[in-house]
């Protein structure tokens, strides 16, 4: 499960953070997982309340939100929504997709004291 190593990373960001910005206590993360990252977002909620345990964000509030993947089609080029990786677009049916979102775990925002 490579979720928890994803907590480990953020967790060491949030290290990093508080170290930069003076804060002690990390009360609610706010990220954003796309559909096409190959991250499970109860594994990652689970694992992120196991890896907080006894650091500056244990109790902290884990909020996921899951913005839609886009691509950019190579034949029509017209930026189209996406399921998988390897959808046609929706528009004119090409497989000339190129992924231009949907594919990133990243922190959104930190609520912190």
């Amino acid at each position: 499960m490579h979720e928890m190593s994803l907590c480990e990373s953020i967790l060491d960001i949030l290290k990093d953070q508080a170290a930069t910005d003076h804060f002690s206590r990390v009360k609610r993360v706010r990220i954003d997982i796309g559909p096409l990252s190959c991250v499970e977002p109860e594994a990652l909620q689970f694992g992120f309340d196991v890896v907080m345990k006894g650091s500056l964000a244990e109790g902290a509030v884990l909020e996921i939100a899951r913005p839609p993947a886009e691509a950019l089609c190579l034949s029509c080029f017209k930026t189209v929504p996406v399921k998988e990786l390897f959808d046609t677009c929706a528009e004119c049916g090409s497989e000339a997709l190129q992924v231009v979102s949907g594919e990133d775990l990243k922190i959104r925002e930190l609520e912190v004291v």
